[in-house]
């Protein structure tokens, strides 16, 4: 990474803050300079809280973590924050694995589950990324899953180990190459590929694992001739610098001296354990794990890493028994701000990481698969994650009562919208007859021109529904748990199109999804108390037609339960409060007008994402991806011994790569022109959440 100083957070919008938006952000941009440790922004749908937060972002100028409950809203959030700070460094942290099984054991079953997981290289340069920004400059927002609580290594073992490289400097190209591989680098004289570097001569070209350009480093002698940043396709020479620093091509690296530290205190402990299980008779797991550690000392020994590096993280840290190992909450510098996307389910999501992961790992501790040091490979425990957080900000439209109570009941209402669109009128029917009335009434918004949503309360029930709208001529899909998120995106999209008239769910609530077509929401069975009917559940279910300026919510119920009861009061109460700012302020209410773009599933889609930061085309993207599968399947037709397969697949493969460095466009075998699109369904490694 070049050398390169931080900035003042500047928001490049042709909007400005209205409605509520102003008091909102003089009030939580007060709190924080005034060292508030929580505050809560009640915002309800189509308030602009993402805007809010940006503003109250750039008016404190502080390193900002935002922590969402999901990939797919932190995708979203991470698109928008990066356009509204084009200037600033806007990244993206989200688990890297596209498929991960972790490794288990079942004793009921003598069943030992080896870990297994497909890693997005991609992603994994993303989080690369965001750690190197937080360490070389302090204008950083990081866009996280509950990723962040995991382990990830020492930042003082990470910035220690870069390697800087200033023009003019005297450099011995030896050791300038040995320092490269110990900072997991692979030598590739051949492709110049990310996390390699190719040697010519005196010539060095260095590709950063989190970098979208390399660089490349002239020597004259034992001296830093030229120092410039090029592109890794072409070798076009795009900028001359006087400093470049490149950054670790992994999270977990140590330095030869705390390996062989480690390597004996593995031992020592590897001893101790053995004495234990040998002293109770369990000869079986002291000789599994005898044999397990043993190579795995080998490995470290001989090329400093080694599988399940992780579960030897104390060790190489050196932190005493128990304690939480490094995250990334660590690579932020003192005083930065945390904000919790839809914390009413985010915070239950980072408190409950810690229990599962611990009972998994006692198990595989007591059947000699792992040492007792495995355990402290964690996440942090929710206690743990309070006291790390001094300065939090809560954004939900249905504050939970751990908001609530830390906020000691004080809220920063977001409720009026721009817009001047009002929440949803709320009408309670009975549930007797509930599913001819509901279709009527969806006739009724077909004529209209209008969408619905209708939530039941099981997968069965809301097929069983999706197929009797269809035997009756509406156009309707259904979305439960066993529909692949991907899926999910394509069919609320399509929905938005008017392929469907009616989409079918169990849990519609979704929170973040923008459906300004929607008009009428139908909640079945809303007198069945429980998570799914709960206040919560109901009143950001109701939030999904807030956007349409005709919206109309039915309530299907043979008595009103409290939960009900205290939905519609907070939905009245916020109706109310926008009626009134609209008559002070002369506003019409008008539904929300959203252009629906071509293929907008792969805008939301992790992939998109990635493809927007990389910097390619649509084409050149696909084209790189499809050839990271070839490959793949192409060593597995090797190792099936079917060569004439792998020689096809080898062909296909050189002749995609020929067409990226020419720039044409080409069709891969079995996949039509022009079907970006589809690419998304029929690409398994689309799959991964």
């Amino acid at each position: 990474m070049r050398s390169r100083e931080g900035r003042p957070f500047e928001i490049v919008s042709s909007f400005a803050p209205c409605g509520d938006q102003p008091d909102a952000i003089r009030a939580l941009s007060k709190g924080v300079v005034e060292g508030r440790s929580c505050q809560t922004l009640l915002g309800v749908t189509g308030s602009g809280k993402t805007f809010t937060v940006a503003n109250v972002i750039e008016e404190v100028n502080r390193p900002t973590l935002l922590i969402s409950h999901n990939k797919t809203l932190a995708a979203q959030l991470y698109s928008e924050l990066r356009d509204i700070f084009p200037h600033n460094a806007v990244e993206y942290f989200v688990s890297y694995y596209d498929y991960y099984q972790p490794e288990a054991y079942i004793p009921q079953r003598d069943l030992y589950i080896e870990k297994d997981a497909s890693i997005n290289n991609d992603i994994d340069r993303l989080r690369l990324s965001s750690t190197s920004s937080l360490l070389s400059r302090k204008d950083v927002i990081i866009v996280s899953s509950v990723s962040c609580i995991y382990g990830l290594g020492s930042p003082e073992d990470y910035s220690e180990l870069l390697v800087r490289v200033d023009r003019g400097a005297t450099v011995d190209r030896d050791d300038l190459l040995q320092r490269l591989v110990q900072i997991q680098y692979r030598r590739s004289d051949m492709e110049l590929l990310r996390g390699t570097f190719r040697v010519r001569g005196d010539v060095v070209e260095i590709f950063p694992a989190y970098e979208q350009t390399a660089y490349r480093v002239e020597l004259f002698g034992d001296e830093v001739e030229s120092l410039v940043e090029i592109d890794p396709l072409t070798g076009e020479i795009l900028e001359d610098y006087e400093r470049v620093t490149v950054y670790p091509a992994k999270h977990f690296v140590i330095g030869e001296e705390k390996i062989q530290a480690a390597v004996v205190g593995i031992r020592e402990e590897l001893e101790e354990r053995l004495a234990q299980l040998e002293s109770q008779d369990k000869l079986l797991e002291a000789q599994r794990l005898r044999s397990r550690t043993r190579y795995d000392c080998e490995l470290l020994m001989e090329i400093g890493y080694c599988p399940g590096i992780e579960n030897y993280s104390r060790h190489f840290t050196g932190l005493p028994p128990g304690q939480r190992p490094h995250n990334l909450i660590d690579y932020f510098p003192e005083g930065f701000l945390t904000i919790i996307d839809e914390s009413h389910v985010t915070i239950p999501q980072v408190g409950g990481m810690y229990n599962g992961d611990r009972a998994r790992k006692e198990t595989l501790v007591k059947h000699g698969f792992r040492l007792p040091s495995a355990l402290d490979n964690r996440p942090m425990r929710f206690d743990e994650w309070e006291e790390k957080t001094e300065q939090v900000i809560f954004i939900t439209a249905t504050p939970a009562d751990y908001e609530l109570d830390r906020c000691r009941g004080e809220v920063v209402e977001l409720i009026n919208r721009p817009t001047g669109l009002l929440d949803p009128v709320v009408e309670v029917k009975p549930a007797v007859g509930q599913v001819p009335d509901l279709t009527e009434e969806i006739r009724e918004n077909i004529k209209a021109g209008n969408r619905t949503l209708v939530t039941t309360l099981t997968k069965r029930m809301s097929e069983d529904l999706h197929e009797h709208y269809q035997e009756i001529g509406i156009k309707s899909q259904y979305i439960h748990s066993e529909v692949q998120t991907i899926e999910r995106v394509e069919i609320l999209q399509d929905l938005r199109r008017g392929i469907y008239d009616v989409v079918v769910g169990v849990n519609l609530l979704r929170e973040g999804i923008d459906l300004p077509e929607v008009s009428l929401v139908g909640i079945l069975d809303a007198d069945k108390e429980g998570f799914l009917r709960s206040e919560t559940a109901l009143v950001q279910t109701i939030g999904r037609a807030a956007r349409h300026e005709d919206a109309r919510v039915i309530l299907y119920a043979d008595k009103v339960t409290g939960s009900m009861q205290r939905a519609m009061d907070e939905t009245s109460r916020r109706r109310k409060l926008q009626e009134e700012f609209n008559r002070e302020n002369g506003i019409t209410p008008r539904s929300i007008k959203k252009e629906i773009l071509p293929g907008i599933e792969e805008e939301i889609r992790t992939h998109k994402i990635v493809r927007n930061v990389v910097g390619d085309d649509e084409t050149t993207f696909e084209k790189r991806e499809n050839v990271l599968f070839l490959e793949k399947e192409m060593l597995d037709a090797a190792e099936k011994l079917d060569f004439e397969r792998a020689a096809e697949l080898r062909d296909s493969i050189e002749s995609l790569k020929k067409g990226i460095a020419a720039g044409g466009k080409m069709s891969t075998p079995g996949q039509k022109q022009g079907s970006g699109n589809r690419i998304a369904r029929e690409d398994p490694r689309s799959q991964g959440q």
